[in-house]
């Protein structure tokens, strides 16, 4: 049976990861502050603040995933359809004959690129709320898809 006060703190755990929507890098910082500082103290704790911080960091890699296909094929689609027939006038760059026939795949690759990632907020910032109701009442919580960086 968890004490109060760690489930309060486990809840602040999960919840403190909504902070990336005001402060950059928010959702790495302070979970990993509370964690830090809690971990030696409760087991759940301990637990739940690695989940946190695991599941952030299994986000950031898919994120980085889903941009490492998506945004070079866009451009290398982009580029491959440019004529390089290109000149300088009054200052300003400017590229004659751009061909956009060809580009339609890949912008629809990159629409739905774009979809996958809001879908994953979308199911991030659900998620936070779930596990941090089911921490408060001092359930143990495992986030879907979380790579284990932390043991």
């Amino acid at each position: 049976m968890e004490t109060t006060s760690n489930k309060n703190t486990a809840t602040l755990t999960h919840l403190s990861t909504l902070t990336q929507y005001f402060i950059p890098f928010g959702n790495y910082i302070f979970p990993i502050i509370i964690w830090s500082i809690q971990r030696e103290k409760s087991e759940y704790v301990n637990a739940q603040g690695k989940q946190t911080i695991n599941f952030q960091l299994s986000l950031f890699v898919y994120t980085l995933i889903l941009a490492l296909i998506a945004i070079p094929l866009f451009c290398i689609t982009v580029l491959r359809s440019m004529s390089f027939d290109t000149f300088i006038d009054g200052g300003d760059f400017m590229i004659r004959n751009l061909n956009l026939q060809h580009v339609s795949g890949m912008v629809t690759l990159l629409i739905m690129a774009v979809l996958v990632f809001v879908a994953m907020k979308v199911a991030e910032f659900f998620l936070i709320i779930y596990a941090a109701v089911k921490t408060s009442n001092g359930e143990d919580f495992k986030y879907p898809l979380t790579i284990p960086f932390i043991r």
